[in-house]
């Protein structure tokens, strides 16, 4: 009996560790299954993330290239435009120039007809003209010869009476430096007369001294003008050569 009640015991106990471990493998069991769970939730929120944000890069990625070709074609559409108003100004301006030349042409041809009818005219015209530009030609060079000869005459006058002007300038101005060097050394004569001591005399006469030497080379001067004046006076006039032209040229230079 007591055998018997051992064997329930053991049974017991064997039993309650059996359930032990069943319930410890459970656990266990779980745990690994919130583990992977976790792990598939992780995994799956990462690959959420991920393919969310390679939709955005691919969705970026996509409105890059919409909005370049969207600009290609702008540029395509402008250069169209811009070509096409180039083709329509390079044939307006070949039509325009086409018209001008077969404007020209007519012109040209009408021009051609009225020298062909005129012709006869036209050489009457350019002979009478050839005449009368050499006739005028002949009278203008004559009067720039009779003018230049003019010019140089009065040129030279205007040179002889600016020298003779110079001379008198110079004249008088010697003439007054003179005269105020006779008034000087007059005054030192007769303060030197009336001096009262030696010193004085001494020192007057030393100016008179230099004063007779400032008149002496005044008078040199003024002498120097009148001889200049005198031979610019006396210069001769120029002989004219010979005229050897014909008479009644109106291009001769001996008028």
């Amino acid at each position: 009996m007591a055998d018997q009640k051992e064997s329930s015991v053991l049974f017991s106990l064997k039993e309650l560790m059996n359930l032990e471990e069943d319930r410890i493998r459970e656990e266990e069991a779980e745990k690994a299954r919130r583990a992977r769970a976790e792990l598939e939730a992780r995994e799956a929120r990462e690959r959420s993330a991920r393919e969310s944000e390679e939709r955005r890069l691919h969705d970026e990625e996509e409105r890059r290239r919409a909005e370049e070709l969207r600009k290609r074609e702008e540029q395509t559409r402008l250069e169209a435009i811009r070509q096409g108003e180039v083709e329509k100004a390079r044939a307006e301006a070949e039509h325009r120039a086409r018209a001008e030349a077969m404007a020209a042409q007519r012109a040209h041809e009408a021009q051609l007809a009225t020298i062909n009818q005129d012709e006869h005219k036209k050489r009457l015209q350019i002979t009478v003209g050839v005449v009368a530009f050499v006739f005028v030609a002949a009278v203008i060079g004559g009067g720039i010869a009779l003018k230049k000869h003019n010019d140089q005459v009065n040129k030279e006058r205007q040179e002889d009476a600016r020298a003779r002007a110079e001379l008198e300038a110079r004249a008088t101005a010697a003439e007054n430096q003179v005269k105020a060097s006779q008034e000087k050394e007059t005054a030192l004569q007769s303060a030197l007369n009336n001096a009262k001591d030696e010193a004085d005399r001494a020192r007057i006469q030393a100016e008179l001294t230099k004063a007779q030497e400032q008149t002496a080379a005044a008078r040199r001067g003024l002498r120097t003008v009148g001889g200049s004046g005198s031979s610019g006076a006396a210069k001769p006039a120029a002989a004219k050569p010979a005229c050897n032209c014909t008479p009644g040229d109106p291009l001769c230079s001996c008028l």
